[in-house]
């Protein structure tokens, strides 16, 4: 589940960032955060975990200190295995260790004691992950006021409420400690939310050659996934490969794309000799880069009002245009039979039609025949109208409600479930025009509201239910993405849709690694020529939380299959695998690449590359993407990499102390 570098050291030495880090949650991202910070970058962490059983996943046995200790088990061992120490003992003696590196406490609440004990008050940075919102801010302010120093990390659903406790608490960290220069002042806050950090990843594993979007000073960057070329055919390599993909020409469904997958598995960034030998591989390559707009990413689909179409059905509206037809064609024939003026035939028509004229007697013949034919013209629109307003005050009472998979519905995307992941990744599919159908057995689920303004069709029931999926029209789906927070309910969902549809492409989201390998495999073997996929949410989101948490700034992450290559702004100086190298020596196959300079004096500099740039002609991108290949990297220089998990905590470690430099 870690990107590859051959020289990785079996235990990481620690950071020299002063002070330990601290982890609070009660899932599986605050124990995947751990691990990251322990394995990955070689910090000292406690983890604060709820006491007793992890009631969110009742299905799991193990209490939250025993799920913490397995985790940390396995990837100690992981380490070891790839550190090649080998032998029995050794393993052993070295997963206990690794148990111990991470010091797991037990409190209920994040309380004032809880915060003290797990020694907040020294600590370097904090981590508060919990499901919860509202905890994680009471969290967040005890924390603030018991270490103004401390580097902040919160995880919250809702962002608009993220961007003011940002400010807020960075505020509150400057004038806890006066006088002092806020460059120093290593307190920041950053808020994220894992799913907004997971879902454009899990709403590509439904599309085939899809992209990912990341924003650096106004620009966009595009990682495309490239599918496996044909017979005679030459990939298009972009401006650069970042990854070579699992799925081949001869084997489009790949590996299950894990470290396990060996050289068949993805490869991150990799060198011009595997590029060569690779001829027949999907990739992912940067595309050309774009301004970005003004407006940011396109709105969801979806308007205020309900269309006419929503209002009245089709058959109704053709017995309306019907009806209608026939009074014109009735105004006509009064006017060229009788000599009438034409507005006049049509006045005298409409009141035949309502029945509120007098009956044409001593007229001539054709005037009392168009009478009675507009009479009976009048009984066909009474009931026309009644329909009409029966079915108006149906909308209008519908509106509020959901609505259900239309018939002649075909090459959608069946949604399983509308949480916090789930709602996220409806609006992601939406964007991109994707049709979609939803299946939530809550009727008060988070995201019911989201697809209802949407207008989104949703199932409601069971999915383990029989009939519930057949109801989404599983048979005539393209893709079914299973975002459950219970692995079997996912499984089964997926298991009994392949039954129905065997080459249906599904995306599980699954959170035991090993399940979710042996899941592959099982799937792969029953059917070969299907797509299957599997997402862990904590997987993809922990890189991101954990480079927050050692101060640095991460400009977004893309998955590639089951590993994950994070895109950073790293300062030049310090570095002594970047400094006083040119760009082709400063590339390490499969840890780090440099895809940009910053060429923009250090005084005008955008302290985040990841906001947009003020747009105006006199102050152009400084971001420079076709660098030469024998440009010498200079200390003052600021670049933009593409790098593997291990890759940048390698150069996060090795970073050399940087004197300030005097006026």
């Amino acid at each position: 589940m870690l990107g590859h570098v051959p020289q990785l050291p079996q235990q990481p030495q620690r950071s020299p960032f002063s002070g330990h880090m601290v982890v609070c949650g009660d899932d599986a991202l605050a124990r995947r955060l751990a691990v990251e910070l322990r394995y990955v970058y070689g910090e000292r962490v406690t983890l604060v975990l709820p006491p007793g059983r992890d009631d969110r996943r009742p299905e799991l046995p193990l209490a939250g200190r025993g799920l913490a200790a397995a985790l940390f088990g396995r990837m100690s061992s992981a380490m070891n295995r790839s550190g090649g120490t080998g032998g029995a003992d050794a393993l052993g003696d070295d997963t206990n260790a690794g148990v111990e590196a991470v010091r797991v406490t037990e409190a209920a609440e994040p309380s004032d004691e809880a915060l003290e004990e797990a020694g907040v008050a020294s600590a370097a940075a904090l981590a508060l992950v919990y499901e919860d919102d509202e905890r994680n801010i009471r969290a967040a302010l005890t924390a603030r006021r018991i270490n103004p120093r401390l580097r902040l990390v919160i995880r919250l659903y809702n962002r608009k409420l993220g961007q003011h406790l940002e400010t807020l608490l960075d505020q509150a960290a400057a004038l806890a400690v006066p006088g002092l220069d806020p460059a120093a002042l290593d307190a920041s806050t950053t808020v994220l939310s894992d799913a907004d950090t997971a879902a454009p990843a899990l709403a590509a594993t439904v599309l085939t050659g899809s992209s990912k979007v990341i924003q650096a000073e106004g620009l966009l960057l595009r990682a495309a996934e490239r599918t496996p070329p044909g017979e005679g055919q030459i990939a298009d390599p972009g401006l650069c490969t970042l990854a070579l993909l699992s799925s081949t020409t001869h084997d489009p469904a790949g590996t299950e794309g894990s470290d396990s997958s060996g050289a068949e598995g993805p490869q991150l960034l990799p060198d011009e000799r595997q590029l060569s030998a690779a001829t027949n591989r999907g990739t992912v390559v940067l595309e050309a880069v774009s301004q970005a707009g003004p407006s940011g990413p396109p709105p969801p689909m979806g308007g205020r009002g309900a269309p006419l179409s929503q209002v009245f059905s089709r058959r109704l509206r053709w017995s309306a245009l019907g009806v209608g037809l026939a009074v014109v064609g009735l105004a006509v024939a009064s006017t060229l039979t009788t000599g009438d003026d034409p507005l006049h035939a049509t006045y005298l028509t409409l009141l035949d039609l309502f029945a509120m004229g007098d009956p044409a007697v001593g007229e001539p013949t054709a005037r009392q025949l168009i009478q009675i034919l507009s009479g009976v013209a009048g009984l066909m629109l009474l009931p026309l109208l009644v329909a009409g307003v029966l079915e108006a005050f149906g909308s209008i009472r519908t509106a509020s409600s959901l609505r259900r998979p239309p018939r002649g519905l075909s090459n959608h995307v069946v949604l399983l479930g509308l949480g916090k992941i789930g709602t996220r990744v409806l609006v992601r599919l939406r964007e991109l025009g994707i049709p979609v159908v939803c299946v939530e057995d809550d009727p008060d689920a988070r995201g019911i509201p989201v697809a209802r303004r949407l207008h989104v069709p949703v199932v409601l029931g069971d999915v383990t239910q029989e009939g519930v999926l057949e109801a989404a029209k599983i048979q005539r789906a393209r893709a079914l993405l299973a975002l459950t927070s219970i692995d079997t309910t996912n499984l089964e969902a997926a298991l009994y849709a392949r039954s129905v549809k065997h080459d249906l492409r599904v995306a599980l989201r699954l959170y035991d690694d090993e399940f979710a390998t042996a899941v592959y495999r099982t799937l792969r073997t029953a059917h070969p020529q299907a797509v299957t996929r599997s997402r862990s949410v904590s997987h993809l989101a922990a890189p991101t939380f954990a480079v927050a948490m050692m101060g640095r700034q991460i400009l977004g992450a893309i998955p590639v299959e089951r590993k994950v290559m994070l895109f950073a702004a790293i300062e030049v100086a310090g570095h002594s695998q970047l400094e006083g190298r040119t760009v082709e020596q400063a590339f390490r196959a499969g840890a780090w690449r440099v895809l940009a300079l910053d060429a923009t004096p250090p005084e005008d500099r955008l302290p985040d590359l990841a906001l947009p740039s003020p747009a105006s002609p006199d102050r152009p991108s400084g971001l420079v993407w076709d660098l030469h290949p024998g440009y010498v990297l200079r200390p003052q220089d600021r670049v933009v990499i593409a790098a593997t998990r291990r890759g940048l905590a390698e150069l996060l470690r090795r970073r050399r102390p940087v004197a300030p430099t005097r006026p």
